[in-house]
């Protein structure tokens, strides 16, 4: 009986022709198709956000207490809350609440019609462009987000500081700089959980959505 040689079993067993599970037409046809998935997923999700936004502003539209909190702080500056400044307080409230209802709609649209105009058929440079402007969207959904409570953060703050003028009320130095660094802090920690909140729902996504891009890169430069 001949003598079992494990050198020549492992070389005649890597030199078995063996077929791949998967060709590459197969490989890009799941890739594309998992990336669409993806998009369709941010579509739903954004589609959650509206409702959801559309029902809370629906929410404090009748129950009219949102800018309490603010009424609050005002006070403790000393400022006489009249009639026009709640008038003019509510009309901010509900310009922001359409405003931001308008972004989130806008958005949806968007990305509906980005899902739409992505073609899994499409040729792999046009797919990959496709993919590439879905991504844009995306993040310019989240940096408008964060710009929007930025922008409605400074309005309603210089607005008490005009009223603080047109009252002739003043602050001294200490208060000053402890309400400064209380807005500053809780604009930070504010945008911070936004932040946090996209890179958890939408960053998931993304991550694979990405990994599919450079995977399909890959395959289109080996074309």
């Amino acid at each position: 009986m001949p003598e079992f040689d494990i050198d020549s079993f492992k070389k005649t067993w890597q030199e078995q022709d063996v077929k791949p599970k998967y060709d590459s037409t197969e490989i890009l046809q799941m890739l594309n198709k998992n990336s669409r998935n993806y998009v369709k997923y941010i579509l739903w999700i954004s589609i959650a956000e509206f409702l959801l936004i559309l029902g809370v502003s629906v929410y404090y539209f009748y129950k009219g207490e949102e800018g309490n909190s603010f009424v609050h702080i005002l006070e403790k500056m000393n400022i006489n809350v009249t009639p026009e400044i709640f008038s003019t307080l509510d009309n901010f409230y509900y310009a922001m609440k359409f405003l931001s209802i308008g972004i989130t709609l806008f958005f949806v649209i968007r990305f509906y019609l980005n899902y739409k105009r992505i073609n899994v058929e499409a040729n792999l440079k046009k797919f990959i462009i496709q993919i590439m402007e879905f991504k844009r969207t995306v993040n310019l959904f989240i940096l408008v987000n964060i710009l929007f409570l930025v922008f409605t953060t400074l309005v309603l703050i210089l607005f008490m500081f005009s009223t603080l003028s047109s009252q002739n009320i003043e602050v001294n130095s200490a208060t000053l700089t402890g309400l400064i660094v209380g807005i500053v802090v809780a604009l930070a920690f504010s945008v911070g959980l936004i932040w946090l909140y996209y890179r958890l729902i939408y960053g998931i996504i993304m991550k694979r959505l990405s990994k599919n891009l450079a995977q399909l890169k890959e395959i289109e430069q080996e074309n």
